[in-house]
């Protein structure tokens, strides 16, 4: 298979995909979850957020996740960090990559983090001066990359401006948030167009949400342009609880069984994904009744 037909899965399902349930998930069942998503041999699993309890109490128990789950040769486990603090306990917890958090509109930025845009970015040197001290990469996660809850319709010049910003800080790799998931293919194509000066379709990993069932649509569109790394979360589960009404990620299983029949490699094993999905969907059945 060559490199063009190669396409790169990060699982987000144990952060993303569990920061936004109801009630906290025992910190034994995603442990469970991550080691059966290390059998389906993604590259990369977003393992959890140190993100203070008091805002994300779901994920309150990062450090002992991190500590418990049988690291798979081959992956990489990475944590969300949104400051100085946070990646201190990212690094104590040995997680092999960060991400930081950036928004493209600025009333997502202040509902999501609590400041501007360039009070977020501000925060982000010391997180880079100290994974470039450790020799682990960084993300950077820009949010509402269509459109914004607060704000409307977000320009591709405005997601570029802040691309531009987080890749003169030294971040390595620029993820990209269709939050809402209301974007259709157009948007897409527009979307990387407005980037194209600084940033190309193959250089950006693109986090594609499903509320309105087009994420497979825009993921198409997104391959054809070029774009061969992508999010998602077995079962579809996640949302932003800063963005109303938007539903869970693309799903896992169904984003790497289209890519395998449009015959694209992944790597990913589907019947571990399956698994996965079964052991978590149970965890968190007696937390929805």
């Amino acid at each position: 298979m060559t490199a063009e037909r190669r396409v790169r899965i990060t699982e987000a399902g144990p952060r993303d995909g569990l920061q936004n349930e109801r009630s906290v998930v025992p910190a034994a069942a995603k442990v469970a979850f991550v080691d059966l998503l290390s059998d389906a041999g993604f590259p990369e699993i977003e393992v959890s957020s140190f993100v203070s309890p008091r805002w994300v109490p779901q994920l309150g128990d990062a450090s002992e996740v991190f500590a418990a789950i049988r690291r798979r040769p081959g992956t990489v486990y990475s944590a969300l960090v949104p400051n100085e603090r946070g990646m201190e306990a990212a690094l104590a917890a040995r997680a092999q990559k960060v991400s930081v958090f950036a928004a493209a509109s600025e009333g997502f930025s202040k509902a999501n983090t609590g400041g501007s845009i360039e009070d977020v970015l501000a925060r982000f040197a010391p997180v880079v001066r100290a994974a470039r001290a450790a020799s682990i990469p960084v993300r950077g996660y820009v949010s509402c990359v269509v459109r914004c809850p607060y704000d409307g319709p977000v320009p591709p010049e405005r997601v570029r401006e802040v691309a531009d910003r987080l890749l003169a800080l030294g971040i390595d790799e620029i993820d990209l948030g269709e939050t809402l998931g209301v974007a259709e293919p157009a948007d897409i194509e527009r979307l990387y167009d407005g980037l194209a000066r600084s940033l190309a379709p193959a250089r950006t990993t693109l986090h594609l949400h499903d509320t309105n069932g087009r994420a497979l649509d825009n993921a198409r569109a997104a391959l054809a342009l070029g774009v061969r790394s992508f999010d998602s979360s077995a079962g579809g589960l996640g949302g932003c609880p800063y963005a109303p009404g938007a539903r869970g990620n693309v799903d896992t299983a169904a984003l790497v069984r289209m890519l395998h029949d449009s015959g694209y490699d992944t790597g990913v094993d589907l019947d571990a994904v399956s698994r996965a999905t079964s052991v978590i969907r149970q965890a968190l059945r007696p937390a929805a009744s």
